[in-house]
């Protein structure tokens, strides 16, 4: 029974106690004196950490014929005792009603190259070239879902602060937890993705995500929101979570907006406001109509700047009920001693909206294609 109990904890989580919001050292902390870093290619290796916790690169592309995609490869320890990786995929044709396309895929006889730049499993490989600017993914682990994409980064990638790591922990010289956001927001993407139905062209615009979650993802965010978006000139990217009450329900936002060879702001002065919800009646959350998000902060030489997409979601693409794999019992302990209902919902308006954009006193507004997502964990 205590085994029973302890593998339980780590799979669905017990309740924190309050710990209070001094117990999380925000990036945003750093961000006073160092918005943002670029990226130098050995910032890009995997942690693959001995310890809980769930480290990710996701890949999204909005190909040039109306469809969008994202591939993910996920690396889960469960306590230091038992770690899985997984591939993920799917595809949604914004230009067709029909379901989203999905396919997840345990990975076998994982590996990474010995400077951890790279990943490999069986039938399948994420290599990162030898400058560092791009990414092949060749995946043919499942023969309804051939994956063959690479990512060009054309704009600076970065990470806010000095390490794009927020820390968790009483003591902050010995943080028992952390969460990290490394960015490309900015890339050329070419290749396909294959289902048995048909191969999809994905020449397009990119970007790239590397998180880290170094604990329990409950215990760290309570609540996500997700911005991709994407101009003929523009690219931005924030990523928004609000810890759990045992953390103060401290807001931590990270993003920034870049174009070619240039990051025009990053840092951790942004904000996600759902300005029109509706409440789901299968996840009892309140789902969001509209949002606002807002970039706001300065250039590198001083400039203000001022950067804001608002308007309707549209009708979602999904909503993920994160639970539904898992038994029964599991849930139920999850949902009644650690609160946790995890849902994820997805956006992609069928309508471009604009991009509103302030450097100085020069304004500017162009329109782009949105991918969203706001999640509901506990």
């Amino acid at each position: 029974m205590n085994w029973l109990k302890s593998t339980l904890a780590s799979v669905a989580g017990t309740q924190e106690p309050i710990y209070g919001p001094d117990a999380i050292q925000s990036v945003a902390k750093q961000a006073e004196s160092t918005p943002y870093t670029e990226l130098t290619k050995d910032d890009l290796k995997w942690r693959a950490y001995q310890y809980t916790c769930v480290e990710t690169q996701t890949f999204y592309v909005m190909s040039d014929q109306g469809t969008f995609a994202m591939v993910q490869i996920i690396y889960s320890n469960v306590a230091g005792i038992h770690v899985t990786c997984q591939l993920t995929t799917k595809i949604f044709n914004l230009k067709s009603d029909a379901p989203p396309k999905w396919h997840s895929d345990t990975l076998y006889n994982y590996m990474f190259d010995e400077g951890m730049y790279s990943f490999g499993a069986d039938n399948l490989s994420v290599t990162l070239n030898e400058e560092g600017d791009a990414y092949t993914f060749r995946s043919s682990v499942n023969e309804d879902n051939i994956v063959n994409l690479t990512f060009k980064r054309t704009a600076p990638g970065f990470v806010v602060g000095k390490d794009g790591t927020s820390y968790f922990g009483t003591d902050p010289e010995n943080p028992w937890g952390s969460m990290l956001h490394a960015f490309w927001p900015r890339c050329d993407v070419e290749g396909t993705i294959q289902t048995k139905d048909e191969t999809f062209d994905f020449k397009g615009r990119g970007q790239y995500i590397h998180a880290l979650q170094g604990m329990k993802p409950h215990h760290a965010a309570a609540r996500w929101n997700f911005i991709n978006f994407q101009t003929p000139s523009y690219s931005a990217v924030m990523m928004e979570y609000t810890t759990p009450p045992s953390y103060g329900s401290t807001t931590v936002n990270v993003g920034g907006i870049t174009k070619d060879g240039e990051i025009i702001y990053a840092g951790a002065t942004n904000s996600a406001t759902h300005t029109e919800c509706s409440q789901d009646q299968e996840s009892d959350w309140p789902e969001p109509k509209s949002i606002k998000w807002v970039w706001e902060g300065k250039t590198r030489d001083g400039k203000d700047v001022y950067a804001e997409v608002d308007g309707p979601l549209g009708e979602r693409l999904d909503r993920i009920d994160v639970m539904a794999e898992v038994p029964g019992f599991v849930k139920a302990i999850a949902g009644s001693v650690a609160g946790t209902r995890p849902y994820i919902f997805q956006y992609s308006p069928k309508e471009k909206l604009p991009l509103k954009l302030k450097i100085g006193d020069t304004e500017t507004q162009e329109e782009g294609w949105m991918f969203s997502e706001a999640t509901f964990i506990s």
